[in-house]
C-alpha cells in the first residue's frame, strides 16, 4: 500500500500559538507508540509565531485512519478547536524523502 502524508497549515488565534503547542504534547506522546507513524513534525514560521505547518507520514491508509481515529487526537480535538483560526490540509503520498522511509 501507498503512503499517506498529510500536510497542514494552521493560523493560530492571536497569540495563543503556545497553546496549540501544548495541546499537541498528548499527541506526540501517542505518535511514540504509533509503529504505523512514519513523521511527525509541528513546524512554526519564523515570521509570525500564530503559524504553524504540520507534516505527518504514514506507512499507508490504515496507519492513517488510526492515527486520526485515535484517544490523543480526540483528547486534542476540543484543545486544538479552541485556538485554530484557520486551516489548509492537503493529503496526498511522498514522491521523494530524505530521513524518512518510503520513495527515494
Amino acid at each position: 500500500m501507498a503512503q499517506v502524508a498529510l500536510l497542514s497549515r494552521v493560523k493560530v488565534k492571536a497569540g495563543r500559538g503556545e497553546d496549540f503547542v501544548a495541546a499537541f504534547r498528548g499527541v506526540f506522546e501517542a505518535v511514540e507508540k504509533e509503529p504505523g507513524t512514519l513523521s511527525y513534525v509541528v513546524n512554526r514560521s519564523g515570521d509570525d509565531a500564530d503559524l504553524f505547518w504540520v507534516s505527518e507520514i504514514y506507512a499507508d491508509q490504515e496507519a492513517f485512519e488510526l492515527h486520526r481515529d485515535s484517544a490523543a487526537m480526540a483528547a486534542a480535538g476540543p484543545l486544538l478547536g479552541d485556538v485554530i483560526a484557520e486551516v489548509e490540509l492537503l493529503v496526498g503520498r511522498p514522491v521523494l524523502s530524505k530521513g524518512v522511509a518510503g520513495p527515494r
